[in-house]
């Protein structure tokens, strides 16, 4: 056993409600890669916020290289060698990339800050990790995958002991996750340890040396990662066999057109032009492509995010004009966003406001808002979904990712929509709380909704989708029967004009 460079005993942690952390325990060695792996809502990110001084433990010790020691700031952690890419990434936009990366220890000259010594210093940041990015762009201007990078190269900046990496290729490409994977292979060889958080149980298998499972805010295990599979991690996290990944489907969508999009265009070029395809009532419509296809500049041109320069939408056999959000909800789409914390959630309002805040206006009377009312509905909505929450009033930053996604979907269920666009469901949420989803994609439908969904992950576009629409490019390549489409096929007409 080599020596280890973290060990964190019995750590214990309550929140109002519920308690987060009971007894863990995680050790790491010098120089290794780590997995903590479990189901949302297991604890995994409060350990580490823990570890990173975000929350102070209630029970327990951390010790670092063999010393005992109490972190109560995040600055303390990175002076103590720990720094942390977060799950979610929240860029200073309107400032450049290299200003991200060096706040709160700029460069300086006399009391002016060195901008000369920044650029200098980030470019050589850049070139040691073989990062193609302009330290002198807005960060506003990135694409979420590169300002994932950015966060990378800002954590191995700091020359850490041990980077917590929390869903550190959510928003990356292949390319790019190779990409990453080299990094922490230079970064090992260094000495540093990373605490990789990943669901991608493939990532898991090929990069970690140890990987420790938690489920319910317990510790469950740590086992040698070539000693795993991945029905048995499965297995350990949920405390069961899930020997189905999707819901059995029972339901065949009817032939009615719900939705006719004709040559629609984008003002952009480079973004969507001439998509055409037809919605079913009671079809899951699956939009597959890689990153750049446009399929998130689509779905939010049909959500009235974007402008669209040609082309008819019909709905129900009538042309419907578009031009904002509330033209979309009135004619009964509903819009999942990509980015769950940046686009969808209000964390810092509950649970109970963020369920009902796109149907607020049904809650009032003379301008008045019936509390009673808000409450009903929103606690019915999340019922229905299975949200697990403490109360109402919770702050929804405060639960899971999965519980988060649920409450989303209730917030649009109760505008009573007829179309719901999912734009990555399931990004960030693990096996247990995927398959949740996915059951109340099934139950909606059956109920005769219509849904559009984009995925970035083969299995799932393929196990939920009736139909695969695959994009290239701004282009639809083509359209798949759920029993024709397979990865292959798939993959060959996501890269169409990049052959």
């Amino acid at each position: 056993m080599g020596e280890y460079v973290l060990e964190m005993n019995n750590i214990t942690k309550v929140f109002p409600g519920v308690k987060a952390l009971d007894n863990v325990t995680l050790k790491v060695q010098k120089g290794s890669v780590h997995a903590l792996m479990g189901e949302n809502g297991a604890g995994k990110s409060t350990l580490m916020k823990c570890l990173f001084g975000i929350y102070h433990e209630d029970g327990g010790e951390i010790i670092l290289d063999g010393n005992k020691v109490e972190i109560n700031t995040s600055k303390q952690a990175l002076e103590l060698g720990v720094s942390m890419i977060h799950q979610e990434l929240h860029p200073i936009r309107f400032r450049p990339v290299m200003e991200n990366i060096w706040l709160g220890r700029f460069p300086m000259k006399g009391i002016a800050v060195d901008k000369k010594t920044m650029i200098k210093k980030t470019k050589e940041l850049f070139e040691e990790i073989e990062l193609d990015i302009n330290p002198e762009i807005l960060a506003g201007k990135l694409s979420p995958s590169s300002l994932q990078l950015v966060e990378i190269a800002k954590a191995v900046s700091y020359n850490s002991k041990i980077i917590i990496m929390d869903e550190p290729t959510s928003s990356l490409t292949e390319n790019e996750t190779k990409h990453l994977f080299k990094i922490i292979k230079q970064l090992q060889k260094k000495g540093c340890a990373i605490i990789y958080i990943s669901h991608k149980m493939e990532e898991i298998l090929k990069i970690s040396d140890e990987v420790t499972i938690m489920r319910d805010g317990q510790y469950v295990g740590t086992w040698e990662a070539k000693d795993l599979t991945t029905d048995l991690i499965i297995n350990r996290m949920v405390g069961r066999d899930m020997t189905n990944r999707f819901p059995p489907s029972d339901y065949e969508p009817t032939k009615d057109v719900v939705l006719k999009v004709k040559n629609l265009c984008s003002p952009i070029k480079k973004s969507f032009q001439h998509v055409n395809f037809e919605l079913c009532k009671g079809e899951i419509l699956g939009i597959g492509g890689l990153v750049g296809a446009q399929r998130t500049e689509l779905v939010e041109a049909l959500f009235g995010l974007r402008e669209i320069q040609s082309g008819e939408i019909i709905k129900d056999g009538k042309e419907i004009k578009i031009k904002t959000p509330r033209d979309a909800k009135e004619n009964g789409f509903a819009l999942l966003t990509e980015e769950r914390r940046a686009s969808g959630i209000f964390g810092i309002l509950s649970v109970l406001d963020n369920t009902v805040i796109a149907s607020q206006k049904d809650y009032a009377k003379f301008g008045v808002l019936q509390e009673g009312s808000r409450y009903k509905a929103a606690k019915k909505s999340n019922q229905e979904l299975r949200t697990k929450t403490p109360s109402m009033e919770q702050l929804i930053q405060n639960l899971s990712g999965g519980n988060q996604q649920k409450v989303l979907i209730a917030r649009w269920l109760l505008t009573n929509p007829d179309i719901l666009i999912l734009d990555e469901p399931t990004r960030g949420i693990d096996v247990g709380a995927k398959y949740e989803i996915y059951t109340i994609m099934q139950e909606l439908v059956k109920k005769g909704k219509s849904i559009i969904m984009i995925s970035s992950e083969m299995p799932e576009l393929l196990g939920m989708s009736d139909r695969v629409m695959v994009m290239c490019e701004g282009k639809v390549t083509g359209i798949l029967d759920k029993n024709e489409a397979d990865s292959v096929k798939v993959m060959s007409l996501a890269t169409e004009f990049m052959k």
